[in-house]
């Protein structure tokens, strides 16, 4: 029998793919950022991302998350263990978008979060119980963010060696650049060179701690004129030297 729960990391290496069976992820901890079909929007605690049957999504988080993925089967299973809730399971899964949980909701999934859920009773009913307590729920609210953010990060990180400008951002998602400043700043809370700025950081504290390269050619990675530059950088934000950093690994 296919495993429908599993707890799942995720990192700032971007995931995109599409499967036959419709996927519900339900956020634990951390920010993940989802796209479906080139839209985004977060997932977080008491919140979940639809992703329908062959719908290619996409997903991301520069600073860590953990969620509960649910696999839901093709075929008959709807039918089979959820009865009349069925019909309503199936609209709901039809439909990409964000559901906000209730708390008693998100009680369920924290326990089934902390459950042996690789087990097939508990996994089977944990799934069914999942879907039966969102069959009454609101449609998936429409994915109106719009910035695909995972695929902004993919950018930064394949370029990061090079000057980036918020205009080369903004062209990914076809906007000015007035207005793609605008509206990252309002659906992330940072200005978008605020976010580079970050994530050259992170990918630099990354390969201090997984290489032995050379702290310039590092800093020269993460587009640093200089060791004493991203040095500098380094102690500002996390409040170590990379000297520091890989000893404290």
């Amino acid at each position: 029998m296919q495993q429908l729960l599993s707890l799942r990391h995720y990192h700032h290496e971007q995931i995109a793919h599409s499967h036959e069976h419709a996927q519900l992820v339900f956020g634990l901890s951390g920010q993940l950022d989802f796209e479906v079909g080139g839209r985004g929007c977060q997932v977080s605690s008491l919140s979940l991302a639809v992703v329908p049957p062959g719908a290619h999504h996409a997903c991301a988080s520069p600073l860590g998350s953990q969620c509960l993925v649910l696999d839901v089967p093709m075929d008959g299973w709807l039918q089979q263990r959820l009865g009349h809730h069925a019909d309503a399971s199936r609209r709901l899964l039809e439909r990409p978008g964000r559901l906000q949980l209730d708390p008693a909701q998100g009680q369920l999934v924290n326990w089934l979060a902390a459950s042996p859920i690789n087990d097939e009773v508990i996994g089977q009913q944990g799934a069914a119980l999942l879907l039966a307590s969102l069959s009454n729920a609101a449609a998936p609210a429409p994915i109106t963010l719009g910035l695909p953010l995972a695929r902004i990060d993919a950018y930064i990180e394949r370029h990061c060696a090079h000057p980036l400008q918020v205009a080369d951002l903004a062209r990914l998602c076809g906007l000015s650049a007035a207005r793609f400043h605008a509206r990252f700043l309002a659906e992330t809370g940072h200005t978008p060179m605020e976010h580079v700025r970050a994530l050259r950081l992170q990918l630099g504290r990354r390969w201090l701690l997984q290489s032995r390269l050379p702290v310039g050619e590092i800093a020269a990675r993460v587009g640093y004129d200089s060791q004493s530059a991203f040095t500098a950088a380094l102690v500002r934000e996390f409040g170590l030297t990379p000297r520091q950093l890989r000893t404290s690994a």
